[in-house]
């Protein structure tokens, strides 16, 4: 497992990590949040060239970069099943926020902010080989350009049943998706969502494959309300996926 203690280039995750493994954590410089976070996500992608079925947990979304510039250094052109409460499609003409760890989705398919893209090398991932699963929070914005690219979106009761994309899987799982009863204490909560057996029951779908090349997962803020229960419902949706 490679632990990225991250949050958008700030290192405070570190009372969320599920498993051992190796810690990414190289020197960052000062600068924008996007330099320290191209200089962290090129060490792990780094990591992942150099690792057969990577699993990866990390502070944010936007470590997803790091993850698949990783597989396309191991030659892996991935299709990409992205699970999340929101659809992290913004760009800085479609954001309220400005919050880039509502953009990664995007950065991926070569739409919006890409400065931490071009220095990780990352080629571009085609739309129509990304499934958007689960999100249930979307500006917009972000549901005028994920309808304008044909980006696919589905319920995670209907990842577990359809048949998988095929070839080589990126799976990536915002630990937001899971229904707030079960995981409270997370930055930007959205009300409903589903089971963490929901959840668990598609990526074993997934799992059977044995296609998945890489499996990330975006932690909850252990300095939030609810860490307690959110970690129980860690350890029980994933601690046996990370070890």
């Amino acid at each position: 497992m490679i632990f990225v203690p991250y949050f958008i280039g700030e290192r405070s995750r570190d009372g969320a990590r599920l498993a051992g493994g190796e810690i990414v954590e190289p020197a960052l410089p000062d600068g924008t949040p996007q330099d320290r976070m191209a200089v962290l996500y090129a060490e792990l992608a780094r990591l992942v060239a150099a690792t057969e079925a990577a699993r990866v947990q990390a502070g944010d979304c936007v470590a997803a970069l790091g993850v698949v510039a990783g597989l396309q250094r191991r030659g892996i052109d991935p299709f990409v099943v992205w699970l999340d409460a929101h659809g992290d499609f913004n760009t800085w003409e479609t954001t309220p926020s400005g919050f880039l760890g509502g953009m990664p989705l995007a950065m991926m398919v070569g739409f919006g902010e890409q400065s931490i893209v071009e220095r990780l090398g990352l080629r571009p991932v085609a739309p129509d080989r990304v499934w958007l699963v689960g999100a249930r929070d979307l500006d917009p914005g972000e549901r005028d350009s994920l309808a304008r690219l044909d980006v696919r979106q589905l319920t995670v009761e209907r990842l577990a049943e359809a048949p998988p994309p095929e070839g080589p899987l990126y799976v990536h799982l915002d630990i937001d998706l899971v229904a707030l009863d079960e995981m409270p204490a997370v930055n930007y909560p959205a009300p409903g969502g589903p089971s963490s057996t929901a959840v668990r029951l598609a990526l074993d779908h997934l799992l059977a494959t044995g296609r998945v090349a890489a499996l990330s997962v975006t932690s909850w803020d252990p300095g939030q309300p609810g860490a307690g229960r959110s970690l129980d419902t860690a350890r029980r949706l994933l601690g046996d996926l990370l070890a």
